[in-house]
Formats: structure tokens, C-alpha cells, sequence
């Protein structure tokens, strides 16, 4: 047992070192993996997984490499560290989602960035380091999610675009509607009609992440004759 201790923290790649710091790689990229794909992004298990995998055994490699070849015992990791960094960008910029000024995926890139880290830690042997940044990956992601919601920050900019069958005069109604439902009034936009007559509102709110849109948009509906309401990005105005 000790020679195994030995060899898995010794300066030296062997196979048996190898080996070990992949299966800890590997469970490690699968338990932010796992956490994403709970959330249903597309990047889940199996992409964490390589992408933590491919990290460390590119460290195993640049230290190996001018071992064996050069007798050099410590290596020269930060030539393909370097490199590993740069090409996990590409891997993260495709795990962001851009639609109409709406942006998806930043969580799970930043993820994607910080679980190649870890791998790249495990390849140079920085165990207790890479568990423990590993377990403030998923604090963040399990622990500071719930606060945010607990606490209502991450609000977003939408627009309420509304259809009225009638002139409207007041505002008011729609903005202590909002607020009853958490969301902020921020501008509105309005475009009468009176030869219908009808009412176009364009109404810039802010909206958290849980808010119930049915129950919103039931409650808009009931304050005036309202024929449409539909719900569109602050950059679609």
C-alpha cells in the first residue's frame, strides 16, 4: 500500500501514477457532468468526462515527454498546459447559445473551462487540490443556484407585448399587476390606434428565472379588454 501511495505522489509518471490520476479525472469530470445534465444541457457525463480525461493526460504527457527523452524529472508542463487552455476555449464558446440577445450556456462553458483545470491539476498530481476544487464547482452550481433563487437576482429584460381592444389611459393597473408577480416595470412603449380603437403596449420588465408566465399573462389579460399578449427579448423591439 505505501509503495502505491509512493508512486502516485512521486514527481515521476509511471503507469501506475497514470492510471490513477485518469480514474480520478475521469470521476471527477463525470460529477460536474452529472450536475449539468440534470439541468438538461446537452454537455453532460460523457463530455465532462473526456474533457477532464483529455486535460490530464496532456499534462501526464508534457511531464513524461522530456522525462523519458531528456531525463528531465519535473518536465516542462506549461508548453501544452498553454495549449490545453487556449483549445478548451473553442469547446466552451460552442456550449454558448446566442437567440435574439438571449444568452444560454455561460454557466456550463465556464464549467467546461474549469473542469479542464481540474483535470490539469490531477495531472501534475495536485490531488487534495483538485477534490477540493471540484467540490466548490458543484457548491456553486447546487448551493448558490438555490440562493439565488431564494434571494430573486438574475432577474432578465424581457418585453410584454400587449394588445388591447380599447384606448388605454392608465398604466398603473399593469405596473401593480407586475409587481405582484415579482416582476419590475422598466419602460413602456405604446402605440395608439383610434380608428379601431386599439392599444399596442411594449412593456420592458424585469423577470426572474421562476416567474409563472400562465398566471402573469392571466392577470394582465383580466385588467383590460386584452385581445393578444405575447412575450419577446428586450433586442426584438
Amino acid at each position: 500500500m505505501q509503495q502505491f501511495i509512493d508512486q502516485i505522489n512521486g514527481v515521476e509518471i509511471t503507469t501506475v501514477s497514470a492510471i490513477f490520476r485518469l480514474v480520478l479525472s475521469l470521476l471527477l469530470g463525470s460529477a460536474v457532468g452529472m450536475e449539468r445534465k440534470r439541468k438538461g444541457q446537452i454537455a453532460g457525463i460523457r463530455t465532462f468526462s473526456l474533457i477532464s480525461l483529455g486535460a490530464t493526460l496532456a499534462m501526464i504527457l508534457s511531464i513524461y515527454v522530456p522525462q523519458e527523452y531528456l531525463g528531465l524529472k519535473n518536465g516542462d508542463p506549461g508548453r501544452i498546459a498553454a495549449q490545453v487552455i487556449t483549445g478548451i476555449g473553442f469547446l466552451g464558446a460552442g456550449a454558448i447559445i446566442q437567440m435574439k440577445g438571449s444568452v444560454r450556456g455561460l454557466t456550463t462553458a465556464a464549467g467546461i473551462w474549469m473542469t479542464a483545470t481540474v483535470g490539469m491539476a490531477i495531472g501534475v498530481g495536485l490531488y487534495v487540490i483538485s477534490l477540493v476544487a471540484t467540490v466548490m464547482v458543484l457548491f456553486i452550481m447546487f448551493v448558490l443556484e438555490e440562493i439565488e433563487k431564494k434571494i430573486h437576482v438574475g432577474a432578465e429584460s424581457r418585453i410584454i407585448r400587449i394588445k388591447v381592444g380599447e384606448i388605454v389611459n392608465d398604466i398603473e393597473p399593469y405596473r401593480t399587476a407586475l409587481t405582484q408577480h415579482n416582476a419590475h416595470l422598466v419602460n413602456v412603449f405604446a402605440d395608439y390606434d383610434y380608428t379601431e380603437p386599439s392599444t399596442r403596449l411594449n412593456l420592458v420588465v424585469l423577470l426572474k428565472d421562476n416567474t409563472d408566465y400562465i398566471r402573469l399573462f392571466g392577470h394582465l389579460k383580466n385588467l383590460y379588454p386584452t385581445q393578444s399578449i405575447s412575450l419577446a427579448n428586450q433586442l426584438s423591439i
